[in-house]
């Protein structure tokens, strides 16, 4: 029982452990490599730091989050108020903001991309901004965006 317990305990801490130490790749060149590779979509965060905090607190700080995020898609943050992005950094952000037709901070779009002869073209899945329900409701909210034909 003792031995249960334990493996429950640490099993929990290392999910919340997990869940603490998300990795969102700032660069879309090194996201869309790894999209590649991985053969995953990539979930991009467009924020700022004047945007609401519910959609970080309520789902992405989540053990929940953590897990279907780890199985899933390739995390991108792209911070709009970001004071030490580069400007070609600042000017490409923008125009993926104005390419995905994001209106609301924060909002997330799911993508896939490709690139040939240095051009890269964005495949749009789909977008989600915040919804209240938390983790479980976003997510499924989500796998109805990665997986329509499910």
């Amino acid at each position: 029982m003792i031995k249960k317990l334990l493996l429950l305990i640490f099993f929990l801490g290392s999910i919340t452990l997990h869940s603490q130490n998300l990795v969102w790749k700032t660069s879309m060149d090194a996201a869309i490599a790894a999209s590649n590779d991985e053969n995953k979509p990539m979930l991009i965060f467009f924020t700022a730091s004047s945007a609401p905090a519910n959609l970080q607190n309520e789902v992405f700080k989540t053990p929940d989050f953590a897990v279907w995020s780890r199985d899933n898609v390739i995390l991108v943050k792209l911070d709009l108020s970001d004071i030490n992005a580069t400007d070609s950094d600042k000017e490409q952000n923008i125009k993926l903001k104005n390419a995905f037709g994001v209106q609301d901070l924060p909002e997330v779009c799911f993508a896939s991309a490709s690139v040939r002869k240095n051009k890269t073209t964005f495949q749009a899945l789909g977008k989600i901004g915040y919804k209240p329900g938390g983790a479980k409701a976003w997510i499924a909210e989500s796998d109805a965006i990665l997986h329509p034909s499910e």
